[in-house]
């Protein structure tokens, strides 16, 4: 019986490879730091060889006979080894599974809301399993269920396709739903993030004209020039003021 995680007290696994004077065995087949075999060596000499390169004996083949040791830097052996498993596991895709339950006499606004949830769900790649819970006679007609997810297949065609028909289970039926190529969340008609709205992309052609005179007409009325001022009369033989000429 296995024992409940709570009460388990066993240390944490530790690593199990066998380095240096944890090797048991009296014969190794060595390999050198420099990759090349050195051939079947006691364990001593090999302990003696990483030694003087003040480096690490590490067992890399225990199944084999003798087993296979090499010379290196296990520290830093370990670390690349885990850098490697990270790697590979950033680039892993976890598939998840969500569940969505329905009646066979659901309404329309209840059908309504559980089938955005499966969009919403097929839109961040989860696969939806959608399940038909069956209740008394309700067992007796199974193609009501059917009629119901075939339905549901067909409303949310465009982001998911059908990877397990309907089939019975027990008192449920049930449907899996895969997601298809990623819909847009946003509205295809939108402008695309970081461009410019219509309006600042308009050629000046197409904005609304701005009424102006043309540049040899002002565009205003010229105001009459005021008169220059009239030189004083000079007097006339006769006694009389001579009138001056007028202003150009």
């Amino acid at each position: 019986m296995p024992i409940p995680r709570r009460f388990d007290r066993r240390p944490p696994e530790r690593d199990t490879t066998r380095i240096n004077e944890r090797i048991g065995v009296p014969q190794v087949r060595l390999i050198g730091d420099d990759g090349n075999q050195i051939g079947v060596v006691s364990r001593d000499e090999a302990l003696a060889y990483a030694r003087e390169r003040d480096l690490d004996l590490v067992e890399v083949a225990a199944e084999a006979r003798p087993p296979v040791c090499r010379v290196l830097d296990y520290s830093k052996y370990k670390y690349d080894q885990e850098q490697k498993a990270k790697a590979a596991k950033k680039h892993q895709k976890s598939v998840n599974v969500r569940e969505i339950k329905l009646r066979p006499k659901i309404a329309a606004g209840d059908y309504e809301t559980k089938k955005g949830h499966v969009e919403r769900f097929l839109k961040g790649q989860d696969k939806v399993k959608v399940t038909i819970m069956f209740r008394g006679r309700e067992q007796t007609h199974p193609e009501r269920g059917e009629r119901l997810l075939l339905r549901l297949a067909e409303d949310i065609g465009e982001l998911g396709v059908v990877e397990q028909r309907p089939t019975q289970d027990g008192r449920n039926m049930t449907m899996l739903l895969g997601p298809t190529r990623r819909a847009q969340e946003t509205d295809p008609t939108a402008p695309v993030e970081g461009s410019a709205p219509e309006s600042d992309l308009a050629a000046p052609a197409e904005a609304a004209p701005v009424e102006t005179a043309p540049a040899e007409a002002p565009t205003t009325e010229a105001t009459p020039a005021e008169p220059a001022p009239a030189e004083a009369a000079e007097p006339s033989d006769d006694g009389g003021e001579t009138p001056s000429a007028p202003a150009a």
